[in-house]
């Protein structure tokens, strides 16, 4: 009887062992054997499943060392894949925890916005939907809510009773092209108001920014009979709304030339108007009091060459600062991603301005974001050209230029003036005319020098040729 017959020496003998280490000839040539990874679940400690041994390179069939199918080799892809769609799911994650976050920062916003006051405005003029439109911004020299010691440095309700406009800029804003210019228009600007109520006990003759004594909608009213400027909403800073926003945002650098201070002299007894004191030249920081002293300075001074110089240009060189504090303090707010300081200015001042009821929170975005007009140095800024003169009962005053105006409320308002019903008067109290030009291309040509010099914050007024010769006095940003 024939005994069983022995393998051959060379061959791999079909089957399993639990020796760690597997003949040097069972291993595929070039091939170093894996080191194990574990078991799956449900095999036996050393065997795979079907058979497959995580110790070898391949299955053991028939005593061979078989190649991985594809259909295992896709399996094990598919296992490195889910390393990936995991991060780009986590990634997926943050972005929606992100989202979350802005929506929650959006709806504070909105709700912080809730505080503003809002009342109706019967005088504006409701734009249609994609058409350019006008929003009024006043600064109100109102002292009412001020502290003592704001009271200390500016002035009493006593002393400074009712409210004026201390600051009259409209913003043009053109949706379709995406931009935004402003025009400012000087306090002392004389003119025939409209909207006052009859025991006012104000001549109607006067100073624009007496209409706002009546409140936002007489001076909406005075401006669109008197300029044929159309306005569709408001924006009212108080007195301290600057200062607030100022101090909330630690402060705006500013480079001055040379020292600095308000001191009016004019009655023979000089007086510190604004309360604006800088001893000293170069970039320094100005808290809340002194970026509203330098925007309130009609009276500016600089020291040069042994001895104080003064503004030429007075209200309009007043105007150009205060696009200058303003550009500062926008510029510093957007520059800044501390949440804590962020949330300290939007606190500090929704109870320092009101607006129409018609302006919501998108119109506000739009403005700062959208179009920058919120930003003095991001926009073509015009200024009215205006003269200095002086009337028998309203004292010092700017008399609009005719021609000059009429050319730049045109180009400012990139089409014709509305209806005038009121216009503009001189010293006298006579009406000046304005009028769109007759063709396009002299406008802008007529105006030219005024509008140049405007859309680059420079004033143009009748003493500006003295004001040319003269060294740059006002700050810059630092």
């Amino acid at each position: 009887m024939t005994g069983p017959v022995a393998a051959p020496p060379h061959t791999l003998p079909n089957v399993t062992t639990d020796d760690p280490t597997p003949p040097r000839s069972s291993r595929p040539s070039g091939r170093p054997a894996p080191r194990p990874t574990g078991r799956p679940r449900g095999t036996t400690p050393g065997t795979g499943r079907h058979g497959y041994d995580p110790r070898f390179a391949g299955p053991i069939l028939g005593g061979e060392v078989a190649i991985p199918s594809k259909r295992e080799i896709r399996r094990s892809h598919r296992r490195r894949r889910s390393r990936g769609e995991r991060i780009l799911r986590s990634l997926i994650g943050l972005v929606v925890i992100i989202l979350v976050l802005v929506a929650a920062g959006y709806g504070y916003f909105r709700y912080q916005w809730a505080q503003v006051s809002s009342a109706p405005c019967d005088t504006c003029v409701a734009a249609a939907n994609g058409a350019p439109y006008n929003i009024l911004l006043i600064g109100s020299d109102s002292r009412a809510g001020e502290t003592a010691a704001q009271a200390q440095e500016f002035g009493s309700t006593t002393q400074a009773g009712g409210q004026r406009s201390d600051t009259l800029k409209i913003i043009h804003v053109d949706p379709a092209a995406g931009t935004a210019a402003t025009l400012s228009i000087p306090r002392d600007t004389f003119v025939t108001i409209t909207g006052l109520p009859s025991n006012s006990q104000l001549s109607t003759q006067n100073k624009i920014n007496a209409a706002f004594s009546a409140g936002p909608d007489a001076t909406v009213k005075t401006i669109e009979n008197t300029f044929g400027i159309p306005i569709s909403h408001y924006i009212v800073v108080n007195f301290f709304g600057l200062e607030d926003a100022v101090n909330a945002l630690g402060g705006i650098s500013l480079d001055f030339p040379y020292p600095a201070r308000d001191m009016d002299c004019s009655t023979g007894v000089c007086n510190n108007n604004s309360g604006l004191n800088i001893p000293t030249q170069g970039c320094q920081v100005l808290n809340g009091p002194q970026a509203l002293s330098l925007s309130r300075s009609r009276y500016y001074q600089y020291y040069t060459d042994g001895y104080w110089h003064s503004d030429p240009t007075s209200d309009l060189g007043r105007i150009e600062r205060q696009n200058l504090v303003i550009s500062a303090a926008m510029d510093k707010a957007k520059s800044t991603y501390d949440p804590l300081r962020l949330n300290s200015l939007l606190s500090s001042v929704v109870h320092d301005f009101s607006k129409d009821d018609g302006l919501t929170a998108g119109d506000l975005f739009a403005l700062s974001e959208r179009y920058h007009a919120l930003s003095g140095s991001s926009v073509p800024a015009y200024v009215l050209p205006t003269e200095g003169a002086v009337s028998s009962y309203a004292g010092d005053v700017e008399v609009v230029q005719p021609d000059e105006a009429s050319a730049m409320i045109a180009q400012f308002l990139g089409g014709p003036l509305g209806t005038i019903t009121t216009p503009p008067i001189d010293q006298y109290g006579n009406p000046l005319v304005l009028s769109t030009p007759v063709t396009t291309t002299t406008a802008p040509a007529a105006a030219a020098p005024a509008t140049t010099a405007a859309a680059t914050s420079t004033v143009t007024t009748p003493t500006a040729s003295a004001a040319s010769s003269a060294p740059n006095f006002d700050p810059t940003p630092c």
